[in-house]
């Protein structure tokens, strides 16, 4: 899979809707996923609650993750974990990022 592609796929898609934002599963494996989504400049996620574990990958552009307590700001190829506190997330540029959660747990199997 190529990302840069990918991501300037995703970031065209963003620049046509009317929210200046597009996403694009990529992984779903169990409780695993991996997805792109790209934001024009100035485009907001709302606050809002993370999955049990979770990190960003800025493929294109800045980002900024805001908490109650922190911003971060994040340019292209910077990694993060997301932390359990309530965010947000915001594009300082037009930008692609690659969004990995683990939205549960599986048993382990019997040994």
């Amino acid at each position: 899979m190529d990302t840069h592609q990918l991501a300037q796929d995703r970031i065209d898609l963003a620049h046509a809707d009317p929210h200046g934002r597009s996403a694009h599963l990529v992984v779903h494996d169990g409780p695993l996923r991996q997805t792109v989504i790209a934001l024009t400049k100035g485009t907001r996620l709302a606050e809002h609650s993370s999955p049990p574990a979770g990190s960003i990958l800025v493929l294109r552009g800045t980002v900024a993750v805001t908490t109650a307590d922190d911003v971060e700001t994040l340019p292209a190829g910077f990694l993060t974990t997301l932390t359990h506190d309530r965010h947000g997330v915001e594009a300082l540029s037009d930008a692609a990022i690659l969004l990995t959660t683990v939205t549960g747990t599986e048993p382990a199997p019997p040994a």
